[in-house]
């Protein structure tokens, strides 16, 4: 049956009072469980001036501060972080302070290593008969969508997370702050690799099952994957079909990592005195949530903090919501002053992430439910769709798409919905 809308009474979203009226929720504060592992990426999201990069800055001094291999890595040509860190960032690993090196993301400069890489294969194999070895590199321009691939590309190297295995020819960092040149990046990098596996299977059915598919593909794939070069191999002597459960391996593995807080940590920032503000922090957590990534905690940067009411962390409940020292930008910070007044809640919200995580999804396989928690939403933006069957569900809100696979024993058709308290909670026939 062709997918459609749920638009049904049995499928429309409705709204819900809650129990007992609004009622009080407890303010979680971060308190100090020892100093666990940090994450491997950590990154920040929030409305344009609301500090991601200055954030960024503290996160990686207090890092570096701990005795950890810090980077810093921004994708702008924004002056603030140079001026922050007190030192000039350029496009390779500069180190800044000790145990912290910076790194600028400059796509038109990172273009040329993977088409060199594409060039060195391609003379080997021939596939475009010369025509690659005669692009110049320099002249091309920055596309849509190529800051993303690059930065990607950029971040592996620093991390590894296409590997099992470390790269001893590499340098590999204990922690990597990631300033994004706007939130919006950040959350389709989130979703890319969940995305890229569908877009994979259609790709694969194109190269199997087509003419054209069974002609070009083999010599395509090779050219992709020799230049690529995941976990060290190459294609020689070996089936299509290796190369394609490879890299479906790959895109699964970058999606475990992606989706472990222990390993990539967000964390939302915004101006407690500005309502669009707060507004724009509480829409990107429901926003990532939606992408299939995790919001690790909430952080407040003013410089009247003690003015703000408790009722601004209150919304982020059951996150824990911290305070960053404010720090002028128009001169070097003074990174040991600054150090000193980070709070201890601040501290132990950077460093454990990992049991900080609201779960976003959850079954209830007595009553065939499924509960997907939605913040930042009001329930006229959500779109519930059912495909392949009753075996999933795909939810729409906002920018992002989310596909919920059904366990076997709930799998049905959907027998109504509402929206509680921030939450869609779906009835399973």
């Amino acid at each position: 049956m062709a997918p459609s809308l749920l638009a049904s009474a049995a499928s429309q979203i409705l709204a819900a009072p809650r129990r007992g009226g609004r009622g009080r929720r407890r303010l979680v504060i971060a308190c100090s469980a020892g100093a666990g592992a940090p994450p491997k990426l950590v990154t920040f999201l929030g409305k344009g001036g609301s500090g991601k990069t200055t954030a960024a800055a503290v996160a990686a001094q207090y890092y570096a501060s701990e005795g950890l291999k810090t980077c810093l890595v921004i994708q702008s040509q924004d002056p603030t972080a140079e001026q922050l860190m007190g030192c000039k960032i350029g496009n390779s690993l500069t180190e800044c302070a000790a145990n912290l090196s910076t790194m600028k993301l400059e796509t038109s400069k990172m273009l040329l290593e993977p088409l060199d890489r594409l060039k060195k294969v391609d003379s080997q194999i021939n596939l475009t008969q010369g025509v690659l070895e005669a692009v110049v590199g320099e002249e091309l321009g920055v596309l849509p969508g190529m800051d993303s691939v690059c930065s990607v590309l950029a971040l592996q190297k620093l991390l590894n997370f296409f590997s099992t295995q470390r790269n001893s020819s590499q340098e590999e960092f204990d922690v990597v702050v990631y300033d994004c040149n706007n939130t919006e990046e950040i959350l389709r990098l989130i979703g890319a690799t969940e995305r890229a596996r569908s877009y994979l299977r259609y790709v694969k059915d194109l190269a199997e099952k087509t003419d054209i598919g069974r002609l070009a593909s083999p010599s395509a794939m090779r050219l992709i994957y020799d230049s690529a070069r995941p976990n060290g191999k190459t294609s020689e002597g070996r089936l299509s079909s290796e190369l394609w459960n490879d890299i479906e391996q790959l895109i699964q593995r970058i999606s475990v990592w992606f989706a472990d807080p222990s390993k990539f940590a967000c964390f939302l920032i915004m101006d407690p005195r500005r309502s669009i503000s707060v507004s724009s922090a509480l829409r990107y957590w429901g926003c990532t949530t939606q992408a299939g990534g995790n919001i690790c905690g909430a952080f407040g940067y003013t410089e009247q903090r003690f003015e703000i009411h408790q009722g601004v962390a209150e919304k982020f409940l059951p996150m824990t919501f911290s305070f960053l020292p404010f720090l002028p930008t128009d001169s070097s910070a003074d990174w040991s002053r600054v150090l000193n007044s980070l709070s201890q809640n601040a501290k132990d919200l950077l460093r454990n992430t990992s049991n900080k995580v609201y779960p976003s999804v959850s079954f209830d396989s007595v009553q065939k439910s499924v509960t997907l928690f939605m913040p930042g939403f009001d329930k006229s933006e959500i779109k519930l769709y059912q495909y392949r069957g009753g075996s999933e569900l795909l939810i729409e809100a906002g920018d992002q798409r989310r596909v919920v696979k059904l366990p076997p024993a709930m799998q049905g058709k959907v027998g109504g919905a509402k929206f509680v308290d921030r939450n869609l909670i779906v009835t399973i026939r």
